[in-house]
């Protein structure tokens, strides 16, 4: 077979796979979500930023995103964090790129793990609303289709800026050096997707010398509410996040209710004691806009 035909092939059988897709979406809620723990990204080690120096006494500052944050979050009395959007002024999304810009002239591998860690949270949540305001207004951060691929969605695989000389995407920050690297299922509740249903966006920036402290605040508070964790006439159903990545729980319903125990409070602690499978997940992709 040429090449000519061996394309005409492909492109059939792309156009086969993304009819039977839509075809599968349309047909239940529960099929879509299916599909979506099948393309959930898999933590994939990125060698190269697997150094770090803990000799090393260097901090960084993250004071800038931290007086955005403090200013722009506004805590909701639903227990949802959400962001004015709306609200940055011209100033302060110009602080916003300017401190982005100094994390990405950062020479990260030197220093040290703690550091790291903070930083990496820090880059990827202020790259997320740089992101969204840059295509603001708009209903959910999955309208904002600039990844690549047949079938990318969102914003997470376009590379946004360079470090150290390699082109990073919020996809690479968070599948192929946090999740990975760290091996720390509480990163899922410091990582927000600008999102209702996600954890979240945290109203101070994470910090080293407290970053375990935050990591069990942020998890705490996920997991006690609603849309992290509901126990309905005696089911349980969870946040999707447990679904996509349920490997990083330890890749079970039984490991994910361990987990969820070790954060839960008293009343829900004891309503999980007696549940042994999870019976569905679910997620609110609305943007976490304040209004």
């Amino acid at each position: 077979m040429d090449r000519k035909a061996v394309r005409q092939t492909r492109l059939r059988q792309g156009a086969g796979l993304f009819i039977l897709l839509l075809a599968v979406l349309a047909a239940a809620p529960a099929a879509a979500g299916a599909l979506e723990r099948l393309f959930a990204p898999r933590a994939d080690r990125w060698a190269f930023w697997d150094v770090r120096n803990d000799h090393s006494d260097q901090v960084i500052d993250h004071s800038q995103w931290d007086a955005l944050l403090r200013h722009y979050v506004v805590k909701g009395q639903d227990g949802i964090n959400r962001l004015a959007y709306a609200q940055f002024t011209a100033e302060d999304r110009q602080r916003l790129d300017d401190y982005i810009d100094t994390m990405a002239q950062r020479p990260i591998r030197q220093y040290s793990g703690m550091q790291q860690l903070a930083y990496w949270i820090n880059l990827y949540n202020a790259l997320t609303v740089q992101t969204v305001l840059q295509y603001y207004p708009l209903d959910s951060i999955r309208d904002i289709d600039i990844s690549p691929g047949f079938l990318a969605d969102g914003p997470w695989g376009k590379q946004l800026l360079s470090i150290e000389g390699q082109a990073l995407s919020l996809n690479d920050i968070e599948h192929r050096i946090l999740r990975p690297i760290w091996q720390d299922p509480r990163l899922h509740y410091a990582l927000n997707c600008a999102s209702l249903g996600c954890p979240n966006l945290q109203d101070r920036a994470f910090a080293a010398e407290d970053i375990d402290a935050m990591l069990d605040q942020a998890a705490a508070a996920y997991i006690n509410h609603p849309r992290g964790v509901s126990i309905e006439s005696g089911k349980l159903y969870v946040s999707s996040i447990y679904s996509w990545f349920q490997s990083d729980f330890g890749g079970s319903d039984t490991a994910v209710i361990t987990h969820l125990q070790q954060f839960a409070e008293p009343a829900l602690q004891a309503e999980l004691a007696g549940i042994k499978r999870i019976t569905a997940d679910r997620y609110d992709w609305a943007l976490n806009d304040a209004p």
